[in-house]
């Protein structure tokens, strides 16, 4: 493929920019999908240094499921009204809404975790695995992996992303950082289910 298609197709299928889509395929001997992985993993680590400066602005999503059963309002912020304007972040607000709605999270990232939360889990696993006979260096380690577990199950950032269970919430997150070029984060987010006991 010649080089200027390909990094024409790279561009359409990834939002990087000419110079950035170019060091990629001569970094991956023009290999398109080595040339995307490439892209990502800097993009990860450009999102990274995006990730302590001030996201003030950006929008309130909402998603009604289930012919009205079940609804979701998400505040998602971003650096600037410019960028909570455009396509790729309504996009990406309304993808976590709607991911919300389905998987029902109780927290955002794992440091939103309780600690007494964390606590009682523990002991409840740990508690499971010695009446299961396990030898107590194994429970230790039972234990924190079901922890993990539990992190993954119950905090959004954490979750694998229901459209590609390949990335999590938070991958799709930085993702958009790095097309965007602005730091972005879930602030906070309900989710109401009809008749749903509290």
């Amino acid at each position: 493929m010649e080089i200027s298609t390909a990094i024409r197709e790279l561009r359409q299928r990834t939002g990087a920019g000419v110079m950035d889509c170019k060091n990629a395929l001569m970094e991956c001997a023009g290999n398109i999908d080595k040339a995307i992985d490439f892209l990502r993993r800097k993009g990860l680590a450009k999102a990274a240094k995006k990730a302590g400066r001030v996201a003030a602005e950006g929008l309130i999503g909402s998603y009604i499921h289930a012919g009205g059963r079940i609804g979701v309002l998400v505040e998602v912020n971003c650096e600037t009204d410019f960028v909570a304007r455009t396509e790729d972040f309504q996009n990406l607000v309304k993808e976590i809404s709607m991911h919300i709605a389905a998987m029902n999270p109780l927290y955002i990232g794992r440091e939103d975790v309780p600690e007494e939360v964390i606590e009682r889990e523990k002991g409840i696993f740990r508690t499971e695995a010695m009446a299961s006979g396990k030898p107590e260096k194994v429970v230790e380690k039972i234990v924190e992996g079901r922890v993990e577990k539990f992190f993954t199950e119950n905090c959004l950032l954490e979750q694998a992303y229901i459209r590609d269970p390949e990335i999590t919430v938070k991958d799709l997150i930085s993702d958009t950082i790095a097309k965007l070029g602005e730091n972005i984060n879930v602030r906070r987010f309900t989710r109401y289910q009809l008749s749903e006991v509290l």
